[in-house]
């Protein structure tokens, strides 16, 4: 009678097989898994962000004032530098992966390598529609007269 509601029971529980399997989808929990999936993290060279690397900078700012319009406001100028971040960690991230597929392809790496990429892709592209949506809310600032 697990899992349904009955006499005695005043709401509906999932099986304890789904409860006790929870538990386990949360990713790494001791200090020696935490420390891994870090130096992964530091080894494909995305966990820092993208501001961080003086190479990406200019790349950031140039693209943030395309995106914000010549005369925009603060606001409109920090939701389009989130927008520009997002973007150039979005392509740092597909210039790692297409370098990574060729390796797996001449034999060199293993697929799972590229397996472990797709994570950073889709927090990237996450960061990027969020910031996509924050922009469009910013009212357009009026040119000065």
């Amino acid at each position: 009678m697990t899992g349904r509601v009955g006499k005695g029971r005043s709401r509906w529980r999932p099986p304890r097989r789904s409860r006790a399997s929870v538990g386990r989808k949360t990713g790494p929990r001791t200090r020696a898994g935490k420390a891994k999936v870090a130096r992964n993290a530091r080894r494909h060279g995305l966990s820092l962000p993208v501001l961080a690397d003086p190479a990406l900078a200019p790349e950031v700012a140039a693209l943030a004032r395309a995106i914000a319009g010549d005369g925009a406001g603060a606001a409109r100028r920090a939701a389009a530098a989130r927008i520009a971040e997002a973007q150039v960690d979005l392509v740092r991230v597909r210039r790692l992966r297409t370098e990574l597929m060729a390796a797996v392809l001449a034999g060199r790496e293993p697929i799972t390598r590229l397996a472990r990429i797709d994570r950073y892709e889709r927090r990237a592209f996450s960061r990027r529609k969020f910031a996509i949506r924050a922009f469009a809310d910013v009212e357009a600032d009026p040119l000065p007269p």
